[in-house]
């Protein structure tokens, strides 16, 4: 392994090991919280619990994105490096919080399980395979950055790229929140638009390979 190559790895190695015990705290969390709350199961529709505890959970959220953030901002100088630090990070997380609910709860009984993925700023209501899908796409995209960045090559997007990307996680967001409404009722999410999620990935990866084919003649 040459000399570029290791402190690349070591910093990814670290990143990931953060990742996935920050992950078993999360979980951690919402076994106890379903404990109280679900203690038959995790089902839709959710019980609305008292604001003071609402609250504290948002913070909670919140609180996750920053550490998160912390952690790119130690790994990396760079404004690309940095994002792409946060996506592999947060991808890792996301992906064993699943992982570790598996083992702790036999649950989700499949990855089309519907979950509550997130509160802020409406619920984020999708079968987990959706995040699932999005997490394996940011942990590929975040290689690719951080494989070229390491060779001195500075990953950059043309400006129709960027107007073109920005509609990738327009589309993912819009199809978890859809169903807000009803799962503020409280209901049943029913529908999911697998439509604007797969187009949003599709997005999102077109406009990766096209930069990568750009960028990669100067390897």
């Amino acid at each position: 392994m040459d000399k570029k190559v290791k402190p690349l790895v070591y910093k990814l190695a670290w990143v990931f090991f953060f990742a996935v015990w920050m992950a078993y705290l999360e979980s951690a969390v919402v076994v106890y919280l379903r404990e109280i709350y679900y203690p038959e199961g995790f089902s839709f529709p959710i019980k609305l619990i008292p604001t003071p505890t609402a609250l504290i959970e948002l913070g909670r959220e919140a609180a996750t994105i920053f550490m998160m953030l912390a952690v790119a901002f130690i790994a990396a100088k760079k404004t690309w490096t940095r994002m792409a630090y946060f996506m592999f990070c947060f991808a890792v997380w996301d992906t064993w919080y699943y992982a570790w609910l598996k083992i702790f709860l036999n649950w989700p009984e499949s990855l089309l399980t519907w979950d509550l993925l997130f509160l802020i700023p409406v619920p984020w209501a999708a079968p987990v395979l959706a995040p699932v899908i999005v997490s394996l796409s940011l942990i590929t995209g975040a290689l690719v950055i951080l494989y070229m960045e390491d060779r001195g090559i500075t990953f950059q997007l043309t400006k129709w790229e960027w107007i073109i990307l920005v509609v990738a996680p327009i589309l993912i967001f819009i199809s978890f929140v859809l169903e807000a409404p009803k799962v503020l009722a409280p209901s049943l999410p029913t529908v999911y638009h697998w439509e604007l999620f797969i187009l949003g990935e599709i997005i999102g990866v077109f406009i990766l390979i096209k930069s990568v084919k750009r960028l990669k003649k100067k390897l």
